[in-house]
């Protein structure tokens, strides 16, 4: 894997329906020819394509042949992306296909600011890679992906309702839902969840999966819910308030591994036994679930296999696929110590 600087490039479609005062959609839609266009606005927009050299640049594109190369969109800060294993294994697992395919795998990041989004959307667009592989998105899209003149798989089922993208994820809720049920199977009374953030698909399954279970037991108590962002010392700060809130808490569905072990943490400093007192799941099964002491029951999901499944999406799309496909992939409760 190669990471790569971000030079100012060539405009993009976005910056063609800015120039000429319409949405990216019908900018589009004129790019591909579809009718339902108003002639007028059809004037616009091929004249902005004319000025920014858009429509030359597509062309030089079309005749320059394929790149070699696929992107790993990371829609996160880089000090996260280092710090969690769960995208060194989504790596991993594209990685591998593109090796094989005989593919270079480029890494690009995109922090919550709208200054770096731009340069990776002019990246994406100006033909330096075949197409991309984006994980991590949050809420809305950050960047302008329906647009570009490459195919694109998501890592994750899109939050925007009635998108028709390709994606590949994991039943999040239903493994959320067996891991919850455990620990109300186990005789725990109290059960809690660290749910993750809610402008990810994940952590609003995960949640969901939580609520269900609990529904079905006849308890439900919103004060049991706390929120981190998948990461480690937010899921210590969630267990320290939570704790504060209910005291009694005998039981946490953590939605990620990391928050797991934050939890133990914070669990451990206020003098509460795991699983004596308070029981845990994680969700994940990264590898540093197997060195906590106890060893943290969870949630494995195959995190390389869906890393492998976006890139053979990506790579049947590059073949000439045009049908957008999606896959869930099934998750599974290990069990360990903590519950």
């Amino acid at each position: 894997m190669s990471s790569v600087e971000l030079p100012q490039l060539r405009p993009t479609l976005a910056d063609v329906a800015r120039a000429a005062g319409v949405s990216t959609a019908t900018a589009s839609r004129v790019l591909n020819g579809f009718p339902r266009v108003r002639p007028k606005t059809r004037k616009q927009v091929e004249s902005a394509m004319s000025a920014l050299g858009y429509a030359r640049q597509r062309a030089a594109r079309a005749t320059a042949g394929r790149t070699g190369s696929v992107a790993l969109v990371v829609c996160e800060e880089v000090l996260r992306l280092f710090a969690d294993p769960y995208f060194a294994r989504i790596s991993a697992g594209a990685g591998k296909e593109l090796t094989e395919a005989g593919l270079q795998l480029v890494l690009l990041t995109v922090p919550a600011t709208e200054n770096y989004q731009a340069p990776v959307v002019r990246y994406l667009d100006g033909g330096h890679v075949d197409g991309a592989l984006v994980v991590g998105m949050h809420g809305r899209r950050p960047l302008d992906l329906d647009w570009l003149g490459i195919p694109v798989v998501f890592g994750g089922r899109p939050v925007r309702e009635g998108d028709c993208s390709s994606y590949v994820d994991v039943d999040n809720r239903g493994g959320a839902q067996r891991a919850t049920q455990r620990l109300i199977d186990a005789g725990r009374r109290t059960v809690a969840t660290i749910a993750g953030p809610q402008d990810m698909t994940a952590g609003v399954d995960r949640l969901l999966g939580y609520r269900q279970a609990v529904a079905g037991a006849g308890r439900g108590d919103r004060g049991l819910v706390v929120f981190g962002d998948f990461g480690q010392a937010s899921g210590e700060h969630a267990t320290t308030r939570l704790l504060d809130r209910r005291p009694k808490v005998d039981a946490i569905f953590a939605a990620s591994d990391m928050m797991a072990v934050g939890a133990m943490r914070a669990l451990h400093r206020a003098g509460r036994r795991v699983p004596g007192d308070v029981a845990i799941i994680g969700f994940d099964d990264l590898p540093i679930g197997r060195r906590t002491d106890p060893p943290l029951t969870t949630v494995r999901q195959p995190i390389e296999e869906m890393g492998a499944r976006m890139t053979g999406e990506l790579l049947a799309m590059l073949g000439g696929s045009a049908t957008p496909r999606c896959a869930v992939l099934d998750t599974k409760l290990v069990l360990r110590a903590t519950a």
